[in-house]
């Protein structure tokens, strides 16, 4: 059972993230009923550390007691910044009897940094994935999962994910309802539906830089409501369909079809956003055809369903 919890902080700490942890596990709540923690922010030497923010942090004790926590947790630090070598020997001993280890966002960096990702799957910010995979290439980073447990591993993308893995890691220790009366308490949901797709920026892209192939993509990202072919596009090429296939894919690194889909795709995520158009409506402005064509390509690439995805991001207006 999760009774005692060890944030390891150090400086340039990032204050969101750690407040996440200090919300779930740092909060005395059992006056209404919830669990109790240990909870003990840490420091390589007990001395104070400069969040991000500015602000000096005073922990309440330093790296000895994490060689007793059940969780092990770390917040987001600056990217680049030096891990003291204590820090790092006392997550590889947590790891060694067994502890839970947790990330928040960048904090993943400092877990593979310690050689705890190596072989497991684990997650971070959607904007660090790939630097993530290349500096610890063992690791099996998941680049569009709000949060990855790999065993007692917990990994988290960018900030409020850390809320999300932070309830998941409380359902598996106390149950689902203590997680859910949690998350109420906290007015957040106990679940969200969809990975870190629904997050990533999504311009809608010029035609990427394809020689042969340019005149045509620009043509297609205007027409991209109307219903074409492989052979038509081939025909506008000037080129035989296996051919401008072969073309395609050594310019652009994808098939047509897969080239076309994602393009409207994107497109469909800015009408949902910006737009009052029915689903069926968004459907036939990109090209769908209809609302369940749409909603099959777009929950296999965004994570979500078009319905869930308008309903978290797009801007509402004052009248």
């Amino acid at each position: 059972m999760l009774r005692s919890v060890a944030v390891i902080v150090m400086d340039q700490v990032a204050a969101f993230e750690l407040g996440v942890l200090a919300e779930v596990f740092g909060t005395d709540r059992t006056a209404d009923g919830f669990p109790s923690y240990r909870f003990d922010v840490c420091t390589a030497d007990g001395g104070p550390v400069r969040s991000r923010s500015g602000f000096l942090l005073a922990p309440t004790a330093d790296l000895t007691v994490v060689e007793e926590a059940d969780l092990v947790a770390v917040p987001a630090h600056a990217d680049g910044a030096p891990v003291p070598e204590p820090v790092l020997a006392a997550l590889r001993r947590a790891a060694d009897r067994g502890a839970w280890l947790l990330s928040v966002c960048a904090g993943a960096f400092v877990l593979g940094e310690a050689g705890v990702l190596d072989g497991r799957a684990c997650t971070t910010h959607w904007r660090y994935t790939d630097e993530l995979q290349r500096r610890f290439p063992a690791a099996q980073v998941q680049c569009d999962s709000l949060y990855v447990q790999d065993g007692r591993l917990l990994t988290s993308a960018g900030t409020a994910a850390g809320i999300d893995a932070c309830l998941h890691l409380v359902r598996q220790e106390h149950g689902s309802a203590v997680a859910t009366r949690l998350a109420r308490r906290m007015v957040v949901p106990p679940h969200r539906d969809g990975g870190q797709s629904q997050y990533v920026e999504a311009p809608i892209p010029k035609a990427p830089e394809a020689p042969t192939l340019e005149p045509v993509l620009e043509w297609l990202m205007g027409h991209l409501r109307h219903p074409v072919t492989v052979d038509e596009l081939a025909a506008r090429a000037g080129m035989a369909p296996r051919t401008f296939a072969r073309r395609f894919r050594a310019e652009t690194g994808t098939t047509p079809h897969d080239w076309l889909t994602n393009q409207r795709v994107l497109l469909a995520r800015h009408l949902l956003e910006d737009t009052t158009l029915s689903v069926e409506g968004v459907a036939e402005q990109a090209g769908f055809g209809d609302a369940a064509a749409l909603r099959h390509h777009f929950t296999r690439r965004v994570g979500t369903t078009p319905l869930a995805y308008r309903t978290t991001f797009r801007e509402r207006t004052t009248a």
